[in-house]
């Protein structure tokens, strides 16, 4: 083809050198034109019709294929294939064009692949399993193992020696490769076994002091676990400290569909008393009690008659205390209250004893885990319980105040009056 666009420009009166040099120029420019006309109808034909097709099927994977342009960019190979049939109307620049296609084609499919690895990671995410097993570390593994490979590739075709022979000298190197990605080799273990042991999961809320975060995972990737916390910040934690270090998960908390309230608070051990027949009575009109109180009359009736105990002395045998019915009142309240688990553990107890008082602890779960909610749930409950305190000739012990102080000055200086 060449030697007939020559000889048909000889015949037209040119002289061979210039004869020669338009004929290139006219393959160059027709070689050009033929690779635009192919990619164009590659691009708007071909790829056109494959868009049509996947966004009016009922397979939903290939559209994450369209969406990150792994057909846009394998349509790129089209023009270079044109170019590399072509490269022998050039014998002197043909060692060159097959060069330049073979990077240009490695460059394109390495493009290609990693458009296809991210468009695998947009379906997986999808899916349910994605939550308790993220792929994200392991694909960018497969990225750096892809761009290694890829650059070896490059170097081998554009020297002009066997990939094989570049990667019997990479021996040599992993020394100084182990260095390099040592932080990718310790995420990438760290993400095997926080995958594999279902350690932490995207969405999961974790709590790990050290690097101060406290809020829900947003992210697992190779190197970095990030977090938001609950000011709306972002820690990113490397991934292999999750392993090396311990952290506090609660899914288990979230799962479990109940969120513990632990606190206790102290009362005056000084206010605690045997209670007398009149406190007895008045107990029994609180809704809570009455049966109770009847039921531990009875049965402390019966032990102390059994035993024939002399009750005219108050320590003698068995009485009931303001601190035990308040303590049955908390008990009551909490079991009955309605946004308290009826299904998990709920219980008041007695600590011990301290220079404070007598600290009586609530353990409950709130049928609400929100943060919100159950703060709001616990602060009713302690607001209640600390108004009703005085009702049982129960005082709630705190330190002394400036006011404290100021009423017992004054009250010490109305003595003196008198």
């Amino acid at each position: 083809m060449k030697q007939n666009i020559t000889d048909w420009l000889i015949g037209l009166g040119l002289e061979q050198g210039t004869a020669g040099t338009l004929t290139t120029i006219i393959l160059i420019l027709a070689i050009t034109l033929i690779s635009i006309i192919a990619n164009f109808i590659t691009k708007k034909v071909v790829l056109k019709f494959i868009t049509f097709y996947i966004k009016n099927n009922k397979i939903q994977w290939d559209n994450y294929l369209l969406d990150r342009k792994v057909f846009h960019r394998l349509s790129h190979i089209v023009p270079a294939i044109i170019i590399y049939f072509s490269a022998n109307l050039f014998p002197n620049y043909a060692f060159l064009i097959g060069k330049g296609v073979s990077v240009y084609l490695i460059v394109v499919i390495l493009l290609v692949i990693n458009a296809f690895l991210n468009a695998i990671h947009d379906f997986y995410v999808t899916l349910e399993i994605s939550k308790t097993r993220p792929i994200r570390g392991y694909i960018q593994v497969a990225k750096i193992i892809l761009f290694i490979m890829g650059a070896i590739l490059l170097i081998s075709s554009l020297v002009g020696v066997s990939p094989l022979i570049l990667l019997s000298g990479l021996g040599a190197l992993s020394a100084v490769t182990m260095l390099v990605f040592k932080d990718s080799i310790l995420g990438l273990t760290a993400g095997v076994l926080l995958t594999t042991n279902d350690m932490v999961r995207v969405g999961d809320w974790i709590e790990m002091p050290k690097y101060s975060a406290d809020g829900d995972v947003i992210d697992i990737s190779l190197n970095t676990v990030k977090v938001q916390n609950w000011d709306k910040t972002i820690t990113s934690i490397p991934t292999y400290a999750l392993v090396s270090d311990s952290f506090k998960n609660w899914r288990g908390m979230q799962s479990s569909g109940g969120r513990r309230i632990k606190r206790a608070f102290s009362v005056d051990m000084s206010s605690i008393a045997i209670c007398t027949p009149e406190m007895l009575e008045r107990f029994k009109k609180i809704h809570y009690l009455k049966d109770y109180i009847e039921q531990k009359e009875n049965e402390i009736e019966k032990y102390n008659a059994e035993h024939k105990v002399d009750r005219s002395i108050k320590v003698n045998g068995r009485a009931l205390t303001n601190i035990g019915i308040f303590r049955a009142y908390i008990q009551q309240y909490i079991e009955k209250h309605p946004k308290i688990h009826k299904e998990m553990t709920c219980m008041v107890r007695q600590l011990q004893p301290e220079e404070s008082g007598l600290p009586l602890e609530i353990y409950a779960f709130s049928s609400d885990i929100a943060w919100a909610v159950y703060e709001g749930i616990q602060a009713d409950i302690f607001d209640h319980i600390l108004a009703v305190a005085p009702e049982f000739g129960l005082r709630v012990f705190q330190k002394p105040t400036g006011h404290d102080l100021k009423t017992g000055l004054q009250a010490d200086k109305s003595r003196e009056y008198m």
